[in-house]
């Protein structure tokens, strides 16, 4: 007997994992924001920074522990605001596989493309701030424990999102051509 998953069942299931992200990183955003104002005013819990020793930083300069703080909030804000997007596409319906070069579909992929594009120029920026923090020999964790890592990762996929997006633009408009010689 061969078991047969349908693009239906995917779906229903990727639904249920972009919740899941998007909850988990709703609450490392929410959890960034609120310990960067703590410390600021509690300052020995910069050493417990959501799990992260950002004492180093905080004894070097405020100002400095609070840019980088910052930086990661909207790197995880940004991440957040993806995962809703996803989460608002699969629940609405909005992917019509029968009529898959659709408006919708386009400013779905191009704003997520411009999502990842911040994502990847706020982490990039970001890990240079924290490196040059380590070359003024600031301890502070690396940047993969700041959740700045990978940026030229989330560049690359702006960059094939986007070409995604033109493809789908060039779809809607073959279709739209299509419709009105029919």
């Amino acid at each position: 007997m061969e078991i047969k998953i349908t693009t239906k069942q995917i779906l229903k299931v990727l639904y249920v994992l972009a919740w899941i992200i998007f909850v988990g990183l709703g609450i490392e955003a929410g959890a960034y924001i609120f310990n960067t104002f703590y410390v600021l005013a509690k300052p020995e819990a910069a050493s417990n920074f959501w799990g992260i020793d950002l004492s180093g930083l905080y004894k070097h300069d405020r100002g400095y522990f609070f840019v980088e703080t910052f930086i990661m909030i909207i790197v995880a804000l940004l991440k957040t605001i993806m995962f809703y997007l996803i989460v608002k596409v699969l629940h609405n319906k909005k992917l019509d596989l029968s009529q898959p070069f659709s408006k919708d579909v386009y400013r779905f992929i191009i704003n997520v493309a411009y999502l990842v594009l911040g994502i990847g120029l706020f982490s990039w920026r970001g890990a240079e701030y924290a490196e040059s923090f380590i070359n003024q020999g600031v301890k502070i964790p690396d940047i993969q424990h700041l959740n700045l890592g990978g940026a030229d990762v989330w560049l690359f996929m702006s960059v094939t999102l986007f070409v995604i997006a033109q493809i789908f633009k060039r779809g809607i408009e073959i279709q739209s051509e299509n419709e009105l010689t029919v």
